[in-house]
């Protein structure tokens, strides 16, 4: 399981990096983060300009048990599970992206 994991963690992009960072900072801050933030963020950054694909990011990281996504309040919010949290911890000891500001939680413009 540990070499599966591993393999699966090595196949996100920098897109599911920072999806996984960006849900993780707005829970350590005690915030809502939903997928509309998240396309602001992802189309801030420069990495999509559909939400189509940050809806299939999401769909990915759920698959692979990483993120949830719930309906609160006609809202879907993400938050990242303990296994999103190893992979996130593993793609940051390997320095393979970097992390950048996110529009929604930081206010950049």
């Amino acid at each position: 399981m540990k070499e599966l994991f591993k393999k699966q963690t090595e196949q996100l992009r920098e897109s599911h990096f920072l999806i996984l960072y960006w849900i993780a900072k707005a829970e350590n801050a005690n915030t809502k983060y939903n997928i509309t933030n998240l396309f602001d963020d992802l189309k801030f950054a420069g990495l999509t300009r559909t939400k189509q694909n940050a809806v299939a990011y999401v769909e990915a990281l759920c698959a692979l048990c990483f993120i949830n996504l719930l309906i609160e309040q006609n809202r879907k919010n993400l938050y990242i599970t303990r296994y999103g949290a190893k992979a996130l911890e593993l793609l940051v000891k390997q320095r393979l992206y970097s992390t950048k500001p996110s529009h929604f939680l930081e206010g950049t413009s």
